[in-house]
């Protein structure tokens, strides 16, 4: 009596046990959590995707008849690089970055078209293209020069053909710019060209002032020589003789302030300050 009771009693466990499973099974299968910054978009197997999107939080689904797709609504970045031609046929290097977030209420059609990576295998083709259709507009220097003009023509062309696709671009940001070798060396051959013609410039200048300088100079000294020549014709030479007084005037001022400078005078008597005994030895 004892063992079918304890048949019995186990079997019940087990049927209990299996109907908590499968119904925790049908619980878990029925509920999806859709975090922060986050949307779902539901695919039923009869209706198809459905043109509601789920918010954040937790909710209630169909098992095995709907199945939710979860898509990344938050701003991300993506940079990519193009090699473009220039309006005078130089190839430049091109790094672009974008800040991109899908429309949130066109999310089923996004999924429809594009699929979850709908970034990748939009972003880098319009990008390539937008790039190459601004770049060719402008010569290759010119983009340095016009850098904000040129950014703004991707920024606003870009944005626009990013809306075709349903996509939002919070940011467009040109991040790196480098030419071709030929276009670089040519560009620095024309910087030391310009340094040598600035400097020829200088050069011409200088000279120039130096010419004028001298001639003003020369025309000083003719003046003054001719003040000179006018004065001694009136004076006669004693206009000269004064000029030399004065002169050795102060030569002898100079002379006498210097202790290394010995005086001696003129005439025979060149034998001063001697031991007057050994003149009288003589």
């Amino acid at each position: 009596m004892s063992n079918p009771s304890a048949v019995s009693f186990l079997s019940n466990i087990a049927r209990v046990a299996f109907g908590l499973g499968l119904g925790g099974s049908l619980l878990g299968a029925s509920l999806f959590t859709v975090d922060g910054g986050e949307r779902a978009v539901l695919f039923d197997r009869f209706r198809g995707v459905l043109d509601e999107t789920s918010g954040e939080g937790t909710h209630f689904i169909v098992p095995w008849l709907q199945k939710p797709y979860i898509f990344d609504v938050r701003t991300r970045p993506h940079t990519f690089s193009s090699v473009s031609g220039t309006k005078d046929l130089q190839m430049v290097n091109l790094t672009l970055r974008v800040l991109s977030r899908p429309q949130e209420d066109h999310l089923p059609r996004i999924f429809k078209t594009l699929g979850l990576e709908y970034d990748e295998k939009v972003l880098p083709s319009i990008g390539n293209e937008v790039l190459k259709a601004v770049v060719a507009q402008f010569n290759a220097d010119q983009l340095l020069t016009e850098r904000p003009r040129v950014s703004a023509l991707v920024r606003d062309s870009l944005i626009k053909r990013a809306k075709d696709f349903d996509i939002i671009l919070d940011d467009v940001a040109i991040t790196h710019l480098s030419y071709g070798a030929e276009f670089s060396k040519a560009v620095e051959q024309k910087q030391v060209a310009q340094q040598e013609a600035e400097r020829s410039k200088f050069v011409v200048a200088k000279a120039e002032q130096e010419r004028r300088a001298a001639i003003i100079r020369a025309e000083g000294e003719s003046d003054a020589a001719k003040l000179i020549s006018d004065a001694t014709a009136k004076a006669g030479l004693g206009l000269i003789e004064l000029r030399r007084i004065e002169a050795a005037r102060e030569i002898a001022a100079t002379l006498s302030k210097s202790s290394n400078v010995v005086y001696l005078p003129g005439g025979n008597n060149m034998l001063l300050g001697l031991n007057p005994s050994f003149g009288s030895a003589r």
